[in-house]
């Protein structure tokens, strides 16, 4: 009997090989090392017809499929990976951070006010200056917040600038007084203006205050928005992305998306995380449904709410107060019955959702919340998610699994943050801190992404850190809390089977097969067999996206 299921099989697989060499391919790949992540197999080239792969084997095998009008490509030994997706980034923020003042990097105040102060000089008087990307912690010194103070000297435009996290920010002297912040202003529920000794604001608004100066900046205009998100989805391209979801997608970025899609100018799959800060939108989808448009290129069936802040500006959630601060134990942004009520009615019009939560108490009160909506409206596969899942009490971890929860997670965070966590939260509570392995070794789904322009859009940067835990110094010697650390195959998995599978687009990426969607990265080395350091200096070669050459690198 076995034979005969042999046999059968066999005769089926030369029937289907017939069927697809009859219509030759509109592009082969050969040469290569394919590593096709099912069953960690690997092959030496890939045959495409459309956006769909008809082919995966040996070089020899790629003739059936050659004709007069397909492309061969020779990849001369480059490295062939299902299409990576960074599962968690802000597209709209990397295109405006590929246009504005670029703080990230920055070592002290001084930097951050001659960078300004360059920029200004190409601005119009009173145009509002934008720039992103600076963190105390960085800086020599004092690691203390930053004051209008600091940007003395630029008053002639109101200047506002991001912290790294996107969860605080600093503003000048003419933008303070824009906004119209005074030392009676109080504090909105979600967020704190920082203020010094005496009362007075210093120019810092962490996570909701930032709403009290949003408001007075002038709105983009429709080609701002196609200008920037055509930027940065080039950006992603040119990095090996075939995917991001776009974690907080408002009515703006969303027409723009629509309007790109529209141009031919979508060239990456954009899974939309709709932002809760646009309820109006958001129940305008729950009251039509999830929508997939442009052949599957947007796909809109998440919604995106938010527990708490961000560790750096010492807003995350958590249990206990803060190690270096006593009487702070950060802001819950949405409190638990919102979060409840988003999970319940989502769940109910057959969206997921995907709440920001880095602290431990932002974590658990979000799976509070998950298992609570659940409960009411049951559903065999959900796919709810947290985002970021940064400080994690270890009695929750195993509540990811239980309640089939994703863990969306960023690795470079954890080497971002290394210098200064423990400070934050101390050592004690560093145990369910950046916890890939443990949450991975728990049975829960991790998808991996970068939170760009928080952290570098390179998904060579995320598998680096999730493998070495190390910067690109090679610091600290083997690693920070080593044990948490991953294989490449592990962290290229989140970044491609992980995330298609955060994004229910598992039965069609994620892996190369036949019959799966044509979305691969080609990168100039085999990224399995180099030393962890040398991720850093491998470059994408080709980004492929439903069939579709959208980057070609120096050949």
């Amino acid at each position: 009997m076995r034979l005969v299921v042999i046999v059968a099989s066999l005769a089926s697989l030369i029937a289907s090989c017939s069927r697809e060499s009859s219509h030759p391919a509109d592009l082969i790949l050969f040469n290569g090392v394919v590593h096709t992540m099912v069953d960690n197999s690997t092959a030496t080239a890939v045959a495409i017809l459309g956006d769909r792969i008809v082919y995966v084997g040996d070089n020899t095998g790629t003739r059936a499929f050659r004709g007069k009008e397909t492309r061969a490509i020779d990849l001369g030994g480059k490295c062939v990976l299902p299409g990576l997706v960074d599962a968690h980034g802000h597209l709209d923020n990397l295109g405006r951070l590929l246009e504005d003042i670029d703080l990230v990097g920055t070592t002290s105040r001084a930097e951050v006010l001659q960078r300004v102060r360059s920029h200004q000089a190409q601005a119009e008087a009173g145009a509002w200056i934008h720039g992103r990307g600076w963190d105390q912690n960085d800086w020599s010194g004092s690691n203390e917040f930053p004051t209008w103070r600091d940007l003395a000297g630029t008053e002639a435009n109101p200047v506002y600038l991001d912290r790294v996290d996107g969860h605080a920010v600093l503003l000048n002297r003419t933008a303070l007084d824009a906004a119209g912040i005074t030392r009676a202003t109080p504090d909105p529920p979600g967020g704190r203006i920082e203020r010094d000794a005496s009362g007075e604001p210093t120019g810092v608004l962490v996570d909701n205050a930032e709403t009290l100066v949003l408001e007075k900046i002038p709105s983009a205009t429709d080609s701002d928005y196609d200008r920037r998100l055509a930027r940065a989805i080039a950006e992603c391209n040119r990095l090996g992305l075939v995917g991001v979801h776009d974690a907080g997608t408002d009515a703006q970025v969303l027409a723009s998306l629509r309007r790109l899609g529209e141009r031919g100018q979508l060239t990456l799959n954009v899974y939309s995380l709709l932002d809760s800060d646009a309820p109006a939108l958001v129940r305008s989808f729950f009251a039509s449904g999830p929508s997939t448009e442009f052949d599957g290129r947007l796909v809109i069936r998440s919604v995106k709410v938010r527990a708490d802040g961000a560790l750096g500006s010492r807003g995350a959630a958590l249990l206990a107060p803060y190690d270096d601060d006593p009487g702070n134990t950060g802001l819950l942004v949405d409190d638990p019955d919102s979060l409840y009520a988003w999970t319940r009615a989502a769940l109910q019009a057959g969206f997921q959702v995907a709440t920001h939560a880095i602290g431990d108490r932002g974590n658990r009160v979000t799976l509070d919340a998950y298992q609570r909506a659940l409960q009411e409206v049951p559903s065999a596969d959900a796919r709810l998610r947290i985002e970021h899942c940064q400080v994690v009490d270890l009695a929750d971890v195993p509540r990811f699994a239980s309640l089939k929860v994703i863990a969306s997670m960023q690795p470079t965070h954890a080497t971002s943050d290394m210098p200064w966590a423990a400070k934050r939260v101390g050592e004690a509570r560093l145990a369910g801190a950046y916890a890939w392995r443990t949450f991975l070794d728990s049975g829960a789904v991790l998808a991996f992404g970068s939170d760009f322009p928080v952290e570098s859009v390179n998904p060579l940067w995320g598998i680096y850190s999730a493998v070495t835990r190390m910067d690109h110094d090679g610091q600290p010697a083997g690693g920070w809390r080593a044990s948490e650390s991953l294989t490449t195959e592990e962290a290229v998995r989140a970044f491609t089977a992980g995330a298609a599978y955060a994004s229910f687009d598992d039965a069609d990426a994620g892996t190369i097969a036949v019959g799966k969607r044509a979305d691969l990265t080609v990168f100039d080395r085999d990224v399995f067999a180099v030393a962890p350091r040398e991720l850093l200096d491998t470059h994408c070669a080709m980004t492929i996206v439903r069939g579709v050459v959208v980057f070609e690198g120096e050949k």
